[in-house]
């Protein structure tokens, strides 16, 4: 099997009207010899945030001289991004290598298997092949009835910032969704928890963490000192703490890192050994593109996947917040099962002029579809990436700022088109 047969195998999609259950998951897993049960993990959940608290523990715990394993989804330009180990991608001969035995696996189960399942199957059996001693596994899609759900009890959960996304598979309501999400956590287990605006969605939290005799831990945002704010990243102490480095701009970004500084806590407490200087260089060092990432200058050029209706709230305020005398146009894309009305909602009253175009997927939603949704603004349809580049270059002037947002699929469009890599 060759890499380009690996990667169009894995994504065969499952038989239309499969019903959410792990069984098929488990079952390809156990013919593969059952990875997961030589490695530990820290699982991560939750609607936003989860890809950069997943980066967050998995570069401090490098730091810290841990043999570590990442499981991330989607990816942005290579499918390798989505796996790796000890901070890099798995090289193309291992991808196909674990492929190759997945599918010799499939071969041997009677069930039908989605891309996410064998993906998964793939991370752990490279995991174990490679001796992790933890992995940070992030979840693909709510929890309960995730891939990653497969595993027994982790060293610890982690629950991200909570939102409306995926609605119709995991409810319309923040409620039903943080119940999903909570599928993950174990009996016994303790929870890192991102602070909930909402008290009902806390109450889910507290309950099955109650039910399951799990230790909850939420993070207290009301304990965030701010020393230095700019849009290439930030300096703050947690808890009284000592002053941490983040290359990461955005009050999103520094509450995901105090729920990240919980899980590492959650780790300590069970004897891993994470000692200050590696939380001040893991942290330092962190990288996580296509989350509010400037890319070029003259003008600025930000790139953030965000694509539901809390990203665009947290994209405005941060343009808000470090681009607030500047020339602010948005850059576009979106797939068409998203909520764009909600989105545009939050984000497009910031702006000074919106570019339309779409990413290239099936499921996109058109550059004119977009750019109808949007009255009271100048409105530029552009569906060629390079024309929407340069008309939003072109619109904000070298003093302005262009913010690209509304896809990851976008976001991976355009790191490409600037020559940067995707991890």
């Amino acid at each position: 099997m060759t890499y380009e047969e690996a990667i169009t195998y894995i994504n065969t999609p499952a038989p239309p009207g499969r019903v959410p259950t792990l069984a098929p998951v488990r079952a390809l897993l156990h013919a593969l010899g059952d990875p997961q049960d030589g490695l530990r993990f820290v699982h991560v959940a939750g609607t936003n945030g989860k890809g950069s608290v997943c980066a967050l523990l998995e570069s401090v715990l490098r730091a810290a001289g841990i043999h570590t394993g990442l499981y991330i989804s989607p990816h942005l330009r290579r499918f390798n991004e989505r796996i790796r180990i000890g901070g890099r991608c798995v090289s193309d001969a291992t991808l196909t290598a674990a492929i190759t035995e997945v599918r010799r696996a499939e071969r041997r189960v009677a069930l039908p298997l989605t891309m996410f399942d064998r993906t998964t199957a793939a991370a752990l059996y490279c995991f174990a092949q490679s001796g992790c001693d933890i992995v940070v596994l992030e979840t693909g899609l709510g929890g309960r009835f995730d891939a990653t759900n497969v595993i027994a009890a982790p060293e610890c959960a982690v629950i991200c910032a909570i939102g409306l996304d995926h609605t119709q598979l995991l409810g319309d309501t923040l409620e039903q969704i943080a119940a999903e999400k909570a599928g993950i956590i174990k009996p016994g287990r303790p929870v890192a928890l991102y602070q909930p605006e909402e008290p009902d969605v806390l109450a889910v939290f507290s309950d099955t963490c109650r039910t399951r005799g799990a230790a909850l831990h939420v993070a207290d945002f009301s304990q965030i000192e701010r020393l230095t704010d700019g849009a290439d990243g930030q300096t703050f102490r947690y808890r009284g703490g000592a002053p941490l480095a983040l290359p990461l701009p955005g009050d999103f970004q520094v509450r995901n890192a105090a729920t990240a500084l919980e899980a590492l806590a959650l780790l300590q407490a069970q004897g891993w050994d994470i000692p200050d200087a590696a939380l001040t260089r893991g942290f330092a060092s962190v990288r996580w593109p296509a989350r509010f990432s400037r890319v070029a200058r003259a003008p600025d050029f930000i790139v953030d996947g965000g694509h539901n209706p809390q990203c665009a709230a947290v994209q405005a305020e941060s343009l808000l917040r470090y681009y607030p005398n500047r020339r602010r146009v948005l850059l576009l894309g979106m797939l068409a099962d998203k909520d764009a009305d909600g989105f545009l909602s939050r984000i497009v009253p910031c702006a000074d002029a919106v570019v339309c175009t779409a990413p290239e997927s099936a499921r996109a939603l058109s550059a004119s579809a977009l750019g109808a949704r949007i009255p009271d603004k100048p409105v530029f349809i552009r569906p060629s990436l390079p024309d929407a580049v340069e008309t939003a270059r072109a619109a904000a002037g070298a003093d302005g700022v262009v913010c690209a947002a509304g896809s990851l699929y976008l976001a991976g469009e355009l790191l490409e088109y600037f020559g940067l890599e995707g991890v």
